[in-house]
């Protein structure tokens, strides 16, 4: 296995826990102990996921997220939070996390959400496959969202999002199905991370995110894709 995984924590015991139970699952493991040394290992190291805690000194976490998230879309993140801290976990998903973790944590939770992102980003394709509705294209070989034959840079979360929408379009889906189909797990956590990326989507395919004509929130449900 040559995936290769940063880890960003300022507490040195935890860091090591969580490069010592990565490394036992064949990852490739780089530490960083503060935003600035993230940053700096992101120049030197092709990183395929990030685990990021949000409590760190100068730099904080969620602004190495909007870094990375900046310099490569693809990247995963996920966000290690403190426990009962709310606020942290949605800035967190807007700032374009993937998924997040509260402390403290099982490790072979961290591991299965890992590969749940990987699984994302590896997904099965035909290479053939492209999925058109309205003024939306999907190229499944390249993993690449076109509106009007323009790109739009979506994370492996958001890909998976609009691809599930647009292979069904009008059809309405809960919360958990989302969840399901897309995080690819038993998601022990709030709901509110599909609502982070449906809101992280709406800002890069509507035209007027707060009248979305694309990504329909249906009452007591969910969302569904629709062309109107």
């Amino acid at each position: 296995m040559n995936i290769k995984i940063l880890v960003v924590e300022d507490e040195a015991t935890i860091r090591k826990f969580i490069k010592i139970n990565l490394e036992r699952e064949n990852f490739k493991v780089t530490e960083a102990a503060s935003g600035e040394e993230a940053l700096d290992k992101i120049q030197e190291f092709d990183i395929d996921v990030a685990v990021l805690d949000v409590m760190l000194p100068k730099i904080d976490g969620f602004e190495v997220c909007r870094i990375l998230r900046k310099k490569n879309p693809k990247i995963g993140i996920i966000i290690l939070t403190a426990r009962g801290q709310d606020i942290d976990k949605i800035t967190g998903l807007e700032c374009g996390a993937d998924d997040y973790m509260v402390k403290p944590f099982n490790p072979i939770e961290l591991i299965l959400r890992i590969k749940a992102i990987l699984r994302r980003m590896d997904e099965k394709f035909d290479e053939e496959e492209i999925i058109t509705y309205g003024p939306f294209r999907i190229e499944s070989y390249s993993k690449k969202v076109y509106k009007n034959d323009i790109e739009i840079e979506m994370t492996p979360t958001e890909y998976s999002i609009i691809k599930l929408f647009m292979q069904n379009p009008n059809k309405a889906f809960s919360r958990d199905e989302i969840l399901n189909k897309v995080w690819g797990y038993d998601f022990i956590g709030d709901t509110k991370i599909v609502d982070v990326n449906i809101r992280r989507i709406r800002t890069k395919i509507e035209d007027n995110p707060a009248e979305p004509h694309y990504i329909e929130t249906v009452w007591g449900i969910g969302y569904r894709f629709k062309n109107r």
